[in-house]
């Protein structure tokens, strides 16, 4: 089973839209899925809720309280037989929460805003993924997109360089549509709409798709790596 955490402890980047996308995509493929949800406001399990019986199935998971005459750990218990496990994170994650979901995934996904503040804190928490997170003790692999981006922006490259000198990818920009929206109310993804509506939208999260399929090239050992100095690559 791959575990994909979407994750950013900022609130507001569209993680949950990115979680949904990801589990529709894998039930429309055939694939073993299940979204687990930890965000209070259990907007994955919303969404879960209003898609139709008739599509592929995706088993919810809710981690957001322990109901009454349940252990926590039988109400996140994935069934057997999954392929993809998607975990929808909740906001200010941090501590031993966050080594606690490091430790149980294989790949993070980390949505940033098209905004500086949203661009800075994702730098800070990156920051906190290499050091509090220990990623790298894990063998987790990173990889960050830019989401909800309106037009062609260097506003990002800054972060890119700061990724660069990291050796975590950058991996695609997600645009802002209208289609996103309509998706999100009919519990369904992007890939599971009108397929030449939806092409340009299916083209950008391409190379997140192949990304997941195969993210150990991206990712070289450690001792190759700069220390991360957030003073010196301007993020301190």
């Amino acid at each position: 089973m791959q575990t994909i955490l979407v994750l950013n402890s900022k609130g507001g980047c569209g993680k949950s839209t990115i979680a949904t996308n990801l589990a529709s995509f894998y039930a429309a493929d055939g694939i073993r899925t299940a979204l687990m949800d930890y965000d209070p406001q259990r907007s994955s399990l919303q969404w879960l809720e209003r898609r139709d019986g008739g599509r592929p199935p995706i088993h919810p998971l809710d981690a957001t309280r322990t109901k009454t005459g349940l252990t926590r750990t039988w109400q996140t218990s994935v069934p057997p037989g999954t392929q993809r496990l998607i975990i929808d994170a909740p906001a200010g994650v941090s501590g031993d929460m966050l080594q606690e979901m490091v430790r149980r995934t294989d790949i993070i996904v980390v949505p940033v805003a098209p905004s500086s503040i949203d661009i800075h804190a994702t730098a800070q928490f990156m920051r906190d993924l290499l050091l509090v997170g220990k990623i790298r003790n894990y063998h987790v692999h990173v990889g960050i997109i830019a989401n909800r981006v309106r037009s062609a922006s260097r506003q990002y490259e800054p972060l890119r360089r700061f990724l660069d000198s990291l050796s975590i990818p950058f991996i695609t920009s997600l645009s802002d549509s209208e289609y996103y929206v309509t998706a999100a109310e009919a519990g369904v993804g992007i890939h599971e709409m009108e397929r030449n509506e939806t092409a340009y939208e299916r083209g950008q999260w391409r190379p997140l798709i192949q990304w997941l399929s195969c993210p150990d090239h991206e990712l070289r050992p450690h001792a190759a790596r700069p220390r991360l100095n957030l003073v010196r690559d301007g993020w301190g």
